[in-house]
C-alpha cells in the first residue's frame, strides 16, 4: 500500500479533512471488502467499517504512534469482525434461552413485554421461508447439529449454516423493531 500513503497519514493528526478523505477513499474499498468476506452481509459490514473510519478520525490525534496505517486499519477490522461474532454468539443464546425457557415473572409489564417477545419471535419463523423454517426447527427444537441435518435433509453443512444465520438475522430483525416500539414510547 506505499510508504507516502503513511506518510500522509501522520499529517491527520491535525485537523485535515482533506487528508483524512484520501485515506478513506483508498483504504475504505479495501476494509468492506475484508470485513464483508467475513460477516456476508452488505450492509453490517457497511457499518463496522464505517465505524472504523469514525474511530480513526475520532482519534486522529492519538495516531502519530502508529508506524503502519496498513497493519492499523486491518487489526481494528479483525478486532471489529471478532467483535461482531462475539455479539452474535451472545444474541443467538438469548433468542435460544426466550425460546425455551417460560416465562416467569410477577410484573405484569415484564410478562407483556415477555410475551410480547415470544410471539414476535414465533411470528418470525413462521413468516420463514418452508426450508429455511425447517433447519431452524432441527437445529433449536430438536437440537441436531449442522451436519446432521445436511446429513437428514440432503444439503451441505454450509447451506445448512447459511439458512441458520439468514434465520437468526430475520429473528433479530424482528426483535429490533419490537425493542424500539417499547423502549421508544
Amino acid at each position: 500500500m506505499g510508504n507516502d500513503f503513511d506518510e500522509t497519514f501522520l499529517s491527520i493528526d491535525g485537523e485535515s479533512a482533506a487528508t483524512f478523505e484520501k485515506i478513506f477513499m483508498k483504504y475504505q474499498p479495501i476494509l468492506l471488502y475484508f470485513i464483508n468476506g467475513f460477516i456476508k452481509d452488505l450492509e453490517t459490514s457497511k457499518d463496522i467499517c464505517q465505524n472504523i473510519f469514525f474511530m480513526l478520525w475520532r482519534d486522529r490525534k492519538k495516531l502519530s504512534a502508529i508506524s503502519s496505517l496498513d497493519t492499523y486499519l486491518f487489526f481494528i477490522a479483525k478486532e471489529a469482525v471478532c467483535n461482531f461474532f462475539d455479539h452474535e454468539v451472545v444474541s443467538d443464546k438469548y433468542i435460544s434461552h426466550i425460546l425455551h425457557s417460560p416465562i416467569e415473572t410477577d410484573d405484569s409489564e415484564e410478562r407483556l413485554f415477555a410475551n410480547e417477545l415470544e410471539n414476535k419471535i414465533r411470528q418470525t419463523i413462521k413468516e420463514m421461508p418452508q426450508k429455511r423454517r425447517l433447519i431452524f426447527y432441527l437445529s433449536r427444537d430438536k437440537r441436531l447439529s449442522n451436519q446432521e441435518i445436511a446429513e437428514r435433509l440432503n444439503i451441505s453443512r454450509r447451506t445448512v449454516e447459511n439458512h441458520l444465520t439468514s434465520a437468526l438475522a430475520d429473528i433479530r430483525k424482528s426483535l429490533k423493531l419490537i425493542l424500539l416500539m417499547f423502549f421508544c414510547v
